[in-house]
């Protein structure tokens, strides 16, 4: 009889997908506590209000709060996937190819922005400039009309607005002009 220790590996089958099912609930759980915690942590910081009184209503607690529920919750099914024996190395490289293009379309995406962003919140936090200001920005001489999150809009005295990226500001020679009162 060919079939006689058929026994223990029905039983090892059962044991694996029990294991990959309690995997899967504990980081369905986990996914959704640690997103939560992501968000209120966030919240604490008031990030979304630093980023709308500077000119940006982007909800990044909520968006940060589900990248991270949902980074668990694939490092969960990975996690399943493992404990029943359905990963192969062929997985794991198409994983690795996965996650080396969304790293450089983020990098691509974001390495304007996030210098602009950073350069805001330190305008912001050290008050630099102020709506209204008169400045020089290398060869552009004009009013301050507003500071966003990632650019400076400036009248001119012909009346042009210009968009200057926030980077820019403060890598470039500025020049708060005094403005005479009479």
């Amino acid at each position: 009889m060919p079939f006689t220790n058929i026994g223990p590996f029905i039983e090892a089958i059962f044991s694996n997908t029990a294991a990959a099912l309690i995997i899967l609930l504990l980081g369905l759980l986990a996914g959704r506590i640690f997103g939560k915690f992501t968000k209120k942590i966030l919240n604490e910081l008031q990030v979304n209000k630093v980023l709308r009184e500077s000119g940006t209503k982007l909800p990044v607690e909520e968006f940060m709060g589900s990248f991270v529920t949902y980074i668990v919750y694939f490092i969960t099914f990975i996690l399943a996937l493992q404990q029943i024996g359905l990963t192969t190395t062929l997985f794991y490289i198409i994983l690795i190819i996965l996650f080396l293009i969304i790293a450089v379309i983020l990098i691509l995406a974001l390495k304007d922005f996030v210098p602009n962003v950073i350069a805001s919140f330190f305008i912001h936090q050290k008050s630099m400039l102020k709506k209204g200001e008169m400045i020089k920005v290398d060869e552009i001489e004009g009013r301050i009309k507003n500071i966003a999150l990632v650019e400076t809009q400036i009248v001119t005295k012909a009346g042009d607005t210009i968009y200057i990226p926030n980077s820019l500001l403060l890598k470039g020679k500025l020049v708060k002009l005094r403005t005479n009162h009479k």
